[in-house]
């Protein structure tokens, strides 16, 4: 039985990312661990070379390239798509030259002012998602009056701007940014009126995996939110979310096949 979701594995070959920051910062390991999340059942996976955990320092270009397109190069022929997780235009540029086929921006193609006519260049998918501020300032007092709202028109905005920029609109995806400069009454928000998202006509991508809004419902560190990440999983896929990005591909897959199975999807 097929998901109808598709699993987007998080491999993130740094040093600081809040949940598995340094585990897999070498090359043979992050290889290593994108096989075995493929085995597991991931359609897809997310390399990034830059944390944007709340409050997390911002790498140079150069330290990121050097960090993400050796593992890309070394997945040649792997049996799952090729993500690149940057908020910078070059960065994107040389991973799709070297095998990834989505740009997956935090920043909306917002960080660089030659982002949207790089995206657009480059042809491949791009996941435009929502975050207030930056990672280093996201979380200092974020408010809204009607979060559902203001992220939904902030990324019609944003896809406008990238099909006016040349990107087609087939190839956009869309991440209402769980986590992203959110409270825990924001997140929750988002999370139960995400099939409002299918308005904008566009793939959504969720990303509510080990997130802090689960420990601020149960107290749960990073590493103790499995439940709460399976049940996001879960409800994302009710919701109807297209993509689905984990940390735990195995257990979420295991999931997925019998809560569809139940539903008789």
């Amino acid at each position: 039985m097929k998901n109808t979701a598709k699993i987007m594995g998080i491999l993130n070959v740094t040093p600081d990312s809040f949940s598995d920051g340094g585990r897999y910062d070498g090359v043979e390991q992050a290889v290593a661990h994108a096989h075995a999340m493929v085995r597991a059942g991931a359609d897809i996976i997310d390399i990034g070379g830059e944390s944007t955990r709340p409050g997390a320092d911002v790498v140079g270009r150069a330290e990121e390239l050097a960090r993400v397109i050796p593992v890309i190069e070394a997945l040649a022929g792997i049996a799952a798509e090729i993500s690149i997780d940057t908020r910078r235009p070059a960065v994107a540029q040389a991973a799709v030259q070297a095998g990834a086929s989505i740009w997956n921006d935090v920043t909306a193609l917002e960080f660089d002012d030659g982002s949207p006519d790089m995206a657009a260049k480059l042809g491949c998918k791009v996941v435009l998602m929502h975050m207030r501020g930056t990672p280093v300032t996201m979380q200092d007092n974020p408010h809204y009056r009607n979060v559902v709202a203001e992220v939904m028109a902030y990324l019609k905005t944003r896809m406008s701007v990238a099909i006016k920029a040349g990107v087609k609109r087939q190839n956009i995806i869309l991440d209402p940014g769980i986590g992203f400069g959110k409270r825990l009454e924001d997140n929750l928000n988002l999370l139960q009126h995400l099939d409002d998202f299918h308005i904008l006509g566009r793939p959504i991508l969720l990303g509510a995996s080990r997130k802090s809004f689960i420990g601020k419902i149960d107290g749960s560190t990073a590493s103790e939110r499995l439940g709460g990440s399976i049940a996001s999983a879960i409800w994302g896929a009710s919701m109807g979310a297209s993509i689905l990005r984990v940390h735990d591909v195995e257990e979420t897959m295991q999931a997925l096949k019998v809560w569809e199975a139940i539903n008789g999807t």
